[in-house]
């Protein structure tokens, strides 16, 4: 196959979801142009890829990105340009070499990343095959491509909502074996909550948090499954619950739906829930240097359900590796831009792969409606896809590009 190489490489400042800056990148190839936006988290992990600031109050209140674009298009460009477009890992490399630090603190997480999967792009279209098929072949992935399980928030709380509850997202995970049906499905289940909240709460209990999902003035987890159950009604579903402990484990306790619990009383708090509930995973169960909290309830219920690390891992190679020193967790959240590249990120999945443990591609907060997820989550053969609810258009950008994945994979057997 003949080379094509890279010709221009631009960036500019653009806005995400939650109304902040984040960075928009263009690869120009002799097949297009192709494009790619970095996410922004609002629930960061202290070990994630650093997103570059610019600290300028008199602008986005400190949180513009002109200086991430600046590195972009007067540091990294000038070494891509002239580059084979689908040598993705040497242009990986190259970026992590050009910015030299652990943490991606010099150039941006949020400059490599929105130029790595630009480069992803243009190297699929220079082969003519669709993007999960290139990441695919980029993963060494040689079983069946498959869909994963769309696991739905459609109750958003801690740093997600303004509300009072302490579990971040509560997530639907509707079992049929078709994803157009699965998303059926949670919408159906999204529109049934709407009306049991309102009837309970009042007209305001419909409004939404940052990911879509209904953002009610509920006290308690078990209030909040229950309506989730009332909503299913007669509807096969999984639940997977992202407790993002971190945000509330304060001064050595756990400060969750009005209790203060040590490490103890938090494995007890969640073994009663999953005896209540369909429950199927639990996200950040423990504080992200919790790795005692993390292995106790592995080793108590990661027979039965799912302990995922986000903040714990945050996608690293190096802290997955550790996690499976430590039993600490059987799940991979993975979030391309807390790693940085998307070589890194195939790295993460493929040892997750290797430990037989679940992996769940994620989206973050602060959204674009840039749908690379999806086709990411195909390629790598991920178990579980969530990019929120079946709501708002960043959201369901990701969902309706997987319902044409899914026809073209029907349509190719």
């Amino acid at each position: 196959m003949a080379k094509e190489m890279i010709k221009s490489v631009r960036t500019r400042e653009i806005l995400d979801s939650r109304g902040n800056p984040t960075v928009e990148v263009e690869v120009r190839t002799a097949s297009g142009v192709f494009t790619a936006s970095a996410p922004s988290g609002v629930s960061r992990g202290k070990y994630e890829a650093v997103e570059l600031r610019d600290a300028n109050k008199e602008r986005y209140r400190g949180r513009g990105v002109l200086q991430a674009v600046k590195n972009v298009n007067e540091v990294i460009a000038p070494m891509l340009v002239g580059k084979d477009v689908t040598k993705q890992k040497e242009m990986d490399d190259l970026m992590r070499e050009l910015d030299g630090t652990e943490n991606k603190s010099r150039l941006g997480g949020n400059a490599i990343v929105g130029t790595s999967m630009a480069v992803c792009r243009a190297g699929a279209a220079k082969k003519n095959i669709p993007l999960y098929r290139h990441i695919a072949e980029l993963a060494e992935n040689s079983s069946p491509l498959k869909l994963p399980k769309g696991a739905f928030n459609i109750v958003n709380g801690g740093a997600h909502a303004g509300n009072e509850l302490s579990i971040q997202e509560f997530m639907v995970v509707p079992q049929h074996k078709e994803f157009t049906k699965n998303l059926q499905t949670a919408s159906e289940i999204y529109q049934e909550l709407k009306g049991l909240l309102q009837n309970k709460y009042g007209k305001s209990a419909a409004n939404v948090g940052d990911e879509g999902g209904f953002a009610p003035p509920a006290k308690s987890a078990k209030e909040v499954l229950t309506l989730i159950m009332s909503a299913a009604q007669d509807a096969k579903i999984k639940i997977i619950l992202d407790a993002a402990s971190s945000q509330f484990f304060k001064d050595g306790k756990y400060h969750i739906d009005g209790h203060a619990f040590d490490e103890k009383g938090l494995l007890d708090f969640y073994t009663d829930l999953i005896l209540r509930y369909p429950i199927t995973g639990i996200e950040d169960p423990f504080a992200e240097e919790d790795w005692g909290g993390f292995a106790a309830i592995t080793k108590k219920i990661g027979g039965k359900i799912t302990i995922i690390g986000d903040d714990l891992l945050v996608t690293n190679p190096k802290r997955i590796q550790e996690a499976k020193i430590k039993r600490a967790c059987n799940g991979l959240l993975l979030k391309v831009n807390q790693i940085g590249t998307v070589t890194e990120a195939i790295q993460a999945a493929k040892m997750a792969q290797v430990y037989g443990w679940k992996i769940m591609v994620s989206h973050r907060s602060g959204e674009t409606c840039d749908d690379f997820i999806a086709d990411l989550a195909v390629g790598i053969g991920s178990d579980y896809i969530k990019s929120g609810a079946p709501a708002r258009g960043e959201r369901v950008a990701k969902y309706n590009r997987l319902l044409k994945i899914e026809e073209e994979l029907a349509n190719h057997k």
